[in-house]
């Protein structure tokens, strides 16, 4: 049996229930602790990591025309969605997991900067939601992008080639991080 790991990814307005949820942190490393969920055992996954970016807003009003807004972008890991094999989960699995996430937090780090373009208008919400829309389309295909690259962490070497581009786009960005 293939030994693949796979990721789900969560998008959403607003909170993500009343689950338990972890923010992106650049000094806080995903541990095998964190993956909480009961493992699919008919899955040839070894792990699998559930992020998303959630995203909130408010407008202010005048006479009712949208004068001002604020947002609030977050990458976020589900801890409760999450899993992994503990008998197959080694500390290259779990950075391959922890990529992923990184993955989530860099396109979290693009929204904000796509939001601080924006102007106040009538429009606003509209153009903000199909920010959200285009930012989500964009993650969920840079991760299975990731894994199809890396084989699913299997290729070392592209893993590597991964792990040092992200590291370099998340620096690039770092006016933009949580």
């Amino acid at each position: 049996m293939k030994n693949l790991l796979i990721i789900l990814t969560f998008f959403f307005v607003g909170n993500f229930s009343n689950d338990q949820t972890m923010v992106w942190n650049e000094t806080t490393k995903l541990t095998w602790a964190d993956f909480k969920a009961n493992p699919d055992m008919e899955s040839d996954a070894v792990a699998l990591t559930a992020s998303g970016i959630t995203f909130g807003y408010s407008v202010r009003t005048s006479d009712e025309k949208i004068v001002d807004f604020s947002t609030t972008v977050e990458a976020q890991f589900y801890p409760n969605k999450s899993w992994y094999l503990k008998e197959k989960g080694n500390a290259h699995i779990l950075a391959h997991e922890q990529l992923h996430f990184d993955i989530t937090e860099l396109y979290a780090r693009q929204f904000r900067q796509q939001l601080t373009k924006l102007k106040a208008n009538q429009n606003v919400k509209k153009q903000m939601n199909k920010l959200h829309v285009t930012i989500n389309e964009a993650v969920n295909e840079t991760q299975q992008r990731y894994d199809k690259e890396t084989n699913h962490s299997m290729n070392i070497e592209k893993q590597k080639e991964w792990e040092a581009f992200i590291a370099k786009e998340l620096k690039s960005l770092d006016e933009f991080k949580s």
